[in-house]
């Protein structure tokens, strides 16, 4: 009986680690040698304010970026509230990171609808929008996957990427945060990459 408990148990991890391999091999199977250059660029956005921002008012300091939407019903708001208690946890290293949240679902994430939504988290969470061609732009450059869903009802939501993009002060592509990864493992990456380690 123990065998069989110990078989299952490690065609789980199995599973686990071919999910894990699956989610790296998305991000650089296409890339080759240049995976670390060849995710982020330059960017025109709308923050909350309706102020138009681009990558260089992110200069300088590392940062951290999240896909989704303001319809989300789970992937999104379990992200942001995770993420408020990540910069908890970094304590004044959270003043050296930026973490922006960025819709891919413009047409109904306006900047007010953004600022009203984020106001249920972090207020560090920093909130972008724009044209429909400018997040067209941005998940192109970001290689984000982000897709319409028609639903029965006649409305829609959105399939996208779930992990956290990290980039550094110099706006390298550094690897990610897994949805629901265990928050110690999140914060770890997060002051490395404060650190620039």
């Amino acid at each position: 009986m123990k065998a069989v408990r110990y078989v299952a148990w490690g065609l789980v991890i199995l599973v686990a680690a071919a999910a894990a391999a699956a989610s790296i091999g998305w991000y650089t199977g296409e890339l080759g040698d240049q995976n670390k250059t060849a995710i982020g660029g330059p960017f025109t956005l709308v923050d909350t304010e309706g102020n138009t921002v681009t990558e260089a008012d992110f200069e300088g300091k590392p940062r951290a970026m999240f896909f989704g939407f303001t319809f989300c019903p789970d992937v999104c708001p379990t992200t942001l509230y995770e993420a408020g208690g990540w910069l908890d946890a970094l304590g004044d290293k959270a003043d050296d990171l930026n973490l922006l949240y960025v819709t891919v679902d413009p047409e109904r994430d306006t900047p007010e609808q953004m600022k009203l939504y984020l106001s249920s988290f972090d207020p560090r969470i920093i909130g972008l929008s724009g044209s429909r061609e400018q997040i067209d732009e941005v998940i192109k450059n970001y290689r984000v996957y982000a897709r319409k869903v028609e639903l029965d009802d006649g409305d829609y939501t959105m399939d996208h990427t779930a992990s956290v993009m990290l980039f550094d002060a110099d706006g390298n592509f550094k690897g990610t945060i897994d949805y629901r990864e265990p928050t110690e493992n999140a914060v770890a990456k997060l002051e490395r990459l404060v650190d620039g380690s």
